[in-house]
């Protein structure tokens, strides 16, 4: 009987599936380290079970036992290995090769240099140690306004192993939106750099950090970190000033403060794009065991592999880049744009000349790649085994072109994940076939599913994604929100008990996860629902276009008006040839129920500074919403950008009047 499913994109080498730490995972568990969809079933029915062996594989150096895996199964709520002492930082230092490369830092000039493992160490123990004699202790707030260089791993670690709190965002952000950030914290120390590349410019940031450090009235020190070579000048800064070069080099020994295992690590916040970003807590032992199941398991990392992720500070993608020291694998930080306008493929460069691994990035990444005609295959990449992709669906153009432009061999897996829980939901692994355009299994330990309205799980149609059953890195708690109502009513108050993320996929037959975009942005065409990623997939498929945004947008008098807003490549014209193509290529890629009222250009779509499309701000704009009330500028990566559709809209409405 023929399948009604597509066969796989690509299968796993079976040589490459046995000697991966997975199976060696599963053979630990005596299971059957080939049949994933068998290693995941267990892995969400028996939580105690798979938890307590990720603990026992992983080696779990705790100063105090646990009592008992999972004390308490509630959502939100559960208590995971209640009695257990330990520290992040141990264990993200433990596994370095003293003389080898624990930092490669590569920035846009191809510039680069690397910390050894032996250097990491004496330098997380001398910031400590400058910390502590601040009067940093358990439970406070350290803050970092700094690119994606060592020093902010370095300040993190340093931090993290005093018990305090850390923090941090990147210097795109403007002084108050920074503030917005950190002053609900309340931090003793920043740590500030004096500038950070992009494009082919060094932005000078003193200023700026000067205005962060004078909004922060809690602050006893700022640490001044040299990175772009700019003098800091002699001004008065509202604290104790202290330059890296002098906090970084003392001669100390490290003694990471044991902490529960729900001991606040740091605080993610969310975009804050439509009001004050939230602060997202999470713990010590829960990103721990997370991030070891997640880059040790399914991104198959360990001694000797070395990752470059490309994000910036602001992303959560920055925490999992420096988890990767907890596998023992050399991790990058890169300084600068992804595609400077001096080398477009600089990235690829840096992979093949550092013989990375692992290379991770985003899917508007790939599609550009494409779209100019860069090809990566000009570099030797025969040492990048895995290509991850997150922040978006990857659609199923992508995969040939990374398999003819970096390597036919190469394992090309999609992400879906959230920095509400700073992981993964659904992805892949060594030992998972790879299906173009989906992703191919929920990871372990996620209970996920798609819920249609009634709270029922679906399979082969689309429902919202939710999980069923608690994560170790599920927030501990929102910053300033005591009674926990904030944190109940963003996840847990459509389905009672269980996880709502708000995107819509759909569970396929064959076990793998599709992602359609954000539910709370779907295109609702006649009762007929469509993910807005699935119109983006087409049309951004076409030379024409650079970037598109399709918005449904419910109207006073009952109407439905579905606008699609294009950027064009450079030399395309918008004309009634283009908009028809357009049109066809949404009937026959997408939804011939969802071709759009209108194709409109547009100078360019605004984003989230972690590069998510603005796809509800927009659509309140069109409907009326004032913009104070909408979206928060600074959270924008192209704040005009704002005031031209919430003026797109406001004429819409005038000739409708």
């Amino acid at each position: 009987m023929t399948s009604p499913y597509p066969e796989p994109f690509t299968t796993p080498d079976p040589q490459a599936v046995a000697d991966s730490r997975i199976v060696d995972f599963a053979r630990h568990v005596g299971l059957d380290g080939t049949d994933y969809a068998a290693l995941h079933r267990w892995s969400v029915t028996d939580l105690t079970g798979f938890w307590g062996a990720v603990w026992e594989y992983f080696d779990i150096d705790a100063d105090t036992p646990y009592e008992q895996v999972l004390a308490e199964e509630t959502m939100p709520g559960a208590r995971w290995f209640p009695g257990a002492t330990l520290n992040y930082v141990h264990h993200a230092l433990r596994n370095l090769s003293s003389d080898g490369p624990a930092i490669l830092a590569l920035d846009e000039t191809g510039s680069s240099y690397e910390v050894t493992g032996e250097q990491l160490r004496a330098q997380v123990a001398s910031v400590a140690a400058t910390l502590r004699e601040l009067g940093v202790g358990m439970g406070d707030r350290v803050v970092g306004y700094l690119p994606n260089t060592p020093h902010a791993i370095v300040a993190f670690l340093a931090a993290a192993s005093l018990g305090a709190v850390w923090s941090v965002c990147g210097q795109d952000y403007a002084p108050q939106a920074a503030a917005d950030r950190f002053g609900q914290l309340e931090p003793t120390v920043l740590v500030a750099a004096d500038g950070y590349l992009f494009n082919g410019t060094t932005h000078d940031r003193r200023d700026a950090a000067l205005e962060l450090a004078a909004a922060l009235p809690a602050l006893k020190a700022t640490l001044l970190v040299d990175h772009v070579g700019l003098s800091w000048p002699s001004r008065a800064y509202p604290s104790l000033v202290v330059p890296w070069e002098d906090a970084s080099t003392r001669t100390e020994q490290l003694a990471c403060t044991p902490v529960p295992f729900d001991h606040p690590l740091w605080v993610v916040f969310s975009s804050g794009t439509t009001g004050l970003p939230k602060g997202i807590v999470h713990g010590h032992g829960g990103v721990l065991v997370e991030h070891l199941k997640s880059l040790g398991l399914h991104s198959d990392l360990g001694p000797g592999d070395r990752l470059l992720w490309y994000t910036t500070t602001n992303w959560m993608l920055w925490n999992m880049v420096a988890s990767t020291l907890l596998t023992g694998a050399t991790t990058c930080t890169y300084d600068g744009s992804p595609a400077p306008f001096a080398k477009l493929d600089i990235l690829w460069e840096l992979a093949a000349r550092h013989r990375v691994t692992a290379f991770g990035t985003s899917p508007q990444y790939l599609l550009g790649m494409a779209k100019f005609g860069i090809d990566p295959s000009g570099h030797d990449l025969s040492s990048v085994r895995v290509v991850g992709c997150t922040g978006s669906a990857l659609p199923a153009s992508a995969y040939p072109w990374v398999r003819d432009h970096v390597g036919e061999d190469v394992l090309l897996g999609s992400v879906c994940g959230g920095t509400d829980v700073v992981a993964g939901f659904a992805g892949s692994a060594p030992n998972t076939p790879i299906w173009a355009g989906e992703l191919s299994a929920p990871h372990l330990g996620v209970s996920l599913a798609a819920f249609d309205d009634e709270g029922f799980p679906v399979v082969d149609q689309v429902g919202e994604l939710v999980v069923t059953r608690p994560m170790p890195s599920m927030p501990l708690y929102f910053w300033n929100d005591a009674d926990g109502r904030r944190y109940h009513d963003a996840y847990f108050s459509t389905y009672p008990g269980v996880w709502r993320h708000g995107d819509w996929i759909t569970v396929t037959g064959h076990g793998s996860v599709i992602v359609h975009g954000r539910s709370d942005s779907t295109l609702n065409r006649n009762g007929v629902r469509l993910g807005s990623a699935d119109i983006h997939d087409v049309v951004e498929r076409l030379p024409e276009i650079t970037e598109a945004l399709v918005i449904g947008a419910e109207e006073p008098d009952g109407g439905y008006w579905m606008p699609l807003f294009v950027v064009l490549a450079a030399e395309a014209t918008l004309d009634d040839t283009l908009r028809e193509k357009i049109r066809g290529a949404i009937r026959s890629g997408a939804s011939p129920r969802h071709v759009p009222d209108e194709i409109l250009e547009v100078p360019g779509i605004p984003h989230t500074r972690t590069g998510k499309k603005l796809e509800v701000p927009i659509k309140r704009l069109l409907q009326g919403a004032p913009v104070d009330q909408v979206v928060n500028r600074d959270a924008v990566d192209e704040p005009t950008l704002i005031d031209y559709f919430a003026r797109l809209g406001a004429e819409r409405r005038d000739r409708s009047v």
